[in-house]
């Protein structure tokens, strides 16, 4: 099987395996102990947990602290619920729906509109009541990466918080500065069930979900050592990656561009992710192309929503039509892709579209 959906989910890093490895210690072992229990065994998974913390934090801007969370869904929702309050919630129009349905769950909210290219741009109206900004850094779906850096400063004379979903960003670029920043570790080649909700100091969170309150007060519930040590282990492992990912992503995307070249490209060709390639033909009958081609690993669209039969909310908000939409495939690749992955995927994925010229 060949991989390429590297946007749903990344292959576990061996070190993250590795550092979780130890508390996973079954009886006889030291390493299952409770890290809120006040005896040897919990002092060292605490100190684990510690540890994988300052690791995660290295990747933020200075001057806030990391939250751990079940993962990035939650970290959002902690984020937006967690500032309840008098106001607006205003999100751009290619957010994932856990900032969507979260937001409109939560009160008032406003969709930010995005152009052809999935650019999310500051200069445009919402309410003047908006007390919470989401925007994300880069896109799940097309890979566009947004002016993150203009938004805080437009949030900051608004007088009101920026929210970004750095999901597709932490571990490959740069993570932006805002307010409060969700990351979930399965997508840099941590473990799934775990991430966490970076958040500026002096920003104040409510707790959402009661409980023993845990986590700085605000998430109630038993850390997992072994989720959090690995999800640290990845981002040290990110940290020290970084650049020679992204060399190696440059060149896989150089050479996919050559192998689907007659393919229409969805979302900006620069201002993205190049680990991300969304690309349409017309006419394509994709579930037809998934199941002649079902031992290579790609999507028809995000994770979440396939298998709903509703065109991508996020392609529909570039202005494609449905037609469009549903003819659309993603196809995400980074770190243990190899070359090869790249052309026999392309040589089978343009076999099986070409047969259905016929």
């Amino acid at each position: 099987m060949i991989y390429l959906d590297y946007q749903a989910t990344t292959p576990l890093a061996p070190e993250a395996r590795e550092a979780m490895l130890r508390w996973l210690d079954g009886p006889g072992g030291t390493g299952f102990g409770n890290p809120h229990s006040p005896h040897r065994m919990g002092r060292q998974a605490a100190a684990a947990i510690e540890l994988a913390r300052d690791r995660v934090a290295a990747l933020f801007p200075a001057g806030g602290r990391v939250i751990f969370t079940s993962g990035a869904t939650e970290a959002l929702n902690l984020a937006i619920r967690g500032t309840a309050g008098e106001g607006t919630v205003a999100y751009s129009a290619i957010e994932h729906s856990a900032v969507g349905d979260t937001a409109q769950a939560a009160g008032s909210s406003h969709v930010l509109s995005v152009d052809a290219d999935g650019t999310c741009h500051p200069d445009q109206e919402w309410p003047a009541d908006t007390r919470l900004l989401a925007v994300m850094q880069v896109n799940n779906e097309i890979g566009t990466v947004q002016p993150t850096d203009k938004w805080q400063a437009f949030a900051s004379m608004q007088n009101c918080l920026l929210l970004s979903d750095a999901v597709q960003a932490y571990g490959k670029i740069e993570v932006a500065g805002a307010d409060m920043i969700a990351i979930s570790a399965h997508k840099f080649h941590g473990p799934k069930g775990v991430g966490a909700l970076w958040v500026r100091d002096g920003v104040d969170l409510k707790e959402v979900q009661t409980g023993g309150g845990q986590e700085h007060g605000l998430r109630s519930g038993t850390l997992s050592p072994a989720l959090i040590a690995g999800m640290g282990a990845a981002a040290q492992l990110a940290q020290e990656r970084m650049a020679d990912d992204a060399e190696h992503v440059e060149r896989l995307w150089a050479r996919a561009r050559e192998l689907f070249s007659d393919w229409t490209l969805n979302g900006s060709e620069d201002a993205r992710w190049h680990g991300n390639l969304n690309i349409r033909k017309d006419g394509l009958d994709v579930a037809r192309l998934m199941s002649e081609c079902r031992d290579i690993m790609f999507s028809a669209g995000s994770a979440c929503a396939s298998g709903s039969g509703r065109p991508s909310h996020v392609l529909r908000a570039l202005g494609l039509s449905d037609a469009d939409a549903k003819s659309s495939i993603r196809l995400g690749f980074g770190r243990y892709t190899v070359m090869d992955d790249i052309e026999q995927a392309a040589a089978a994925i343009n076999a099986a579209a070409k047969g259905q010229e016929i």
